[in-house]
């Protein structure tokens, strides 16, 4: 039973307003748990990478937030009697729309934003807008659930590595630095993944984005200390790599080297953190003035449980339309057939392999490797990697397919894009400079889509989730050129665009076939 805990309404000439009954209030939990029911496989995701990371294991703890953040304001509900809000299944449907969409394209997080955005917006069409708008922040901080932000990892890495030597070069120490790998005289340090700070910036937004919600009233200063608690934990984790190199560098590499230099991290985190809750405390206004905001209780409309029915029968539609069709779409678009690559004949003679290197990609559904000699005496790599049936654990476009994994002999200098004029026809790569124990190497690479070159992994999933949309599977491939260079990497470049005026119409041509079988 909800009961009216509200000091503002004791006394209000509006009778009180009964609690919701039994039947109401079970079809309001139905309509708020259908998104489970139907986009089961998209829950599952999440929970899984929550177990897999621990970067996201704060994941756990978010629904239980939310859960006791309405329960705060559970006199709400005499206050404002729920009542549907029929222009939010719009929302609702285009959410699931952009679900599907995601989901032809493989692209889990957008599948996994869409899935929880769809709980409040139910609330809302399902509560109305007055009682969904006065829970407003707790139906929202089940976004913080969805395990996003690996895509600032390269961004933190490169602003830490320049943060890092931009500060050690400041205290006097000569400093080497190759793409974010550094020496100093005292010894050899590299920026990863694990130092990037993406631990700590979601940690830091998750806990400040609550803590601005439960200490301040005015929207400006929880704008302000949200925004905050953004930039201080990147700004301090530039501080606590430097700190640890210095520890290093004065120790003579015995401290701060191994796991310690983690646990260092986790602590410098843990005093930032504090000091600016302390600081931000000095802001802090009477929350409960907001409860006693509330408008005068009135009475419930006899009419509302029909209503809501009503709904639920819309929001279960709504939720149920676009699995059906991604259900169809699997069955009609899927290849079972083997995937045999079409012969590719070369131009050139055959060379031998001037490196080991292997892009550190999803395994593909078929391949192709090359090796022959350009024109000026260059040899040039071919690598196709050939993918169909997409799946989450075999994908074409995907965070973890990279020229390089963390851990490889190889890695990257550095690169960018380029157009160049290829056989009458232009043609856009994407040219990554690499280093490895054999030397350095160009490699130019693209996507091929639905047909179309691709350099933008971005512009590749929507070209695929159209292709599937328009039921014409998902076949795709990735196209990788490389050439050793040692100064000049013109010289490269040329073997490279030689190679490619020989040989691009016969690559293209065995793709087709591939894609046609």
């Amino acid at each position: 039973m909800l009961l009216n805990d509200n000091p503002a309404l004791a006394g209000s000439a509006t009778p009180p307003v009964p609690a919701l009954s039994a039947a109401t209030l079970a079809m309001i939990v139905l309509a708020i748990l259908a998104p489970f029911l139907f986009y089961f496989d998209t829950a599952r995701s999440i929970v899984e990478v929550w177990n897999s990371s621990e970067t996201f294991a704060h994941g756990y703890i978010i629904a239980p937030i939310s859960l006791w953040l309405i329960w705060r304001r559970r006199a709400n509900f005499r206050a404002l009697p729920p009542g549907p809000c029929w222009p939010a299944l719009l929302l609702l449907l285009a959410l699931g729309a952009g679900w599907l969409v995601a989901r032809m394209g493989e692209v889990q997080v957008v599948q996994q934003y869409a899935f929880v955005a769809m709980l409040p917006v139910i609330a809302l069409a399902i509560l109305g807008r007055r009682l969904a708008g006065s829970l407003a922040f707790p139906l929202l901080f089940l976004l913080f659930a969805v395990p996003f932000g690996e895509i600032f990892i390269g961004p933190l890495i490169e602003f830490t590595a320049d943060f890092t030597i931009w500060a050690v070069q400041a205290t006097g120490i000569p400093v080497l630095r190759n793409g974010t790998h550094f020496e100093l005289p005292t010894g050899n340090w590299s920026v990863v993944e694990a130092c990037s700070g993406v631990r700590y910036l979601i940690s830091s937004v998750t806990i400040g984005s609550l803590y601005a919600y439960l200490t301040y009233r005015s929207t400006l200063r929880r704008a302000v200390f949200i925004a905050a608690s953004i930039v201080v934990p990147v700004i301090a984790n530039g501080m606590r790599a430097y700190l640890i190199v210095m520890i290093g560098h004065t120790s003579n590499m015995e401290l701060a080297t191994g796991v310690d230099h983690l646990i260092y991290g986790w602590i410098f985190f843990g005093i930032v953190m504090f000091i600016m809750f302390w600081v931000g405390s000095y802001w802090r206004q009477d929350t409960d003035a907001e409860s006693a905001a509330l408008p005068p209780a009135r009475a419930a409309d006899a009419t509302a449980p029909a209503a809501i029915a009503k709904m639920l029968l819309a929001v279960l539609a709504a939720c149920a339309l676009w699995p059906a069709f991604a259900y169809y779409s699997d069955r009609a678009t899927h290849n079972p057939k083997p995937v045999a690559l079409a012969p590719i004949t070369l131009g050139g003679e055959a060379a031998g392999a001037f490196s080991s290197w292997v892009p550190s990609f999803m395994p593909a559904d078929a391949g192709f490797n090359s090796v022959v000699q350009s024109q000026g005496g260059k040899p040039v790599a071919l690598t196709i990697l050939y993918y169909r049936n997409q799946t989450r654990d075999k994908a074409l476009i995907s965070s973890v397919n990279r020229l390089a994994a963390e851990k490889d002999p190889y890695h990257e200098l550095g690169g960018a894009v380029r157009t160049e004029q290829i056989d009458g026809r232009t043609l856009t790569v994407r040219e990554t400079r690499m280093r490895g124990a054999t030397g350095t190497f160009l490699v130019w690479h693209w996507l091929r889509v639905d047909g179309h070159p691709v350099t933008n992994p971005y512009a590749g999933k929507l070209r695929q989730a159209a292709a599937k949309l328009m039921l014409r599977g998902d076949d795709g491939a990735a196209i990788m050129l490389s050439s050793p260079y040692s100064e000049d990497q013109e010289a490269a470049r040329t073997a490279l665009r030689a190679f490619l005026n020989t040989n691009l119409k016969a690559i293209d041509a065995a793709l087709d076939t591939t894609a046609a079988n």
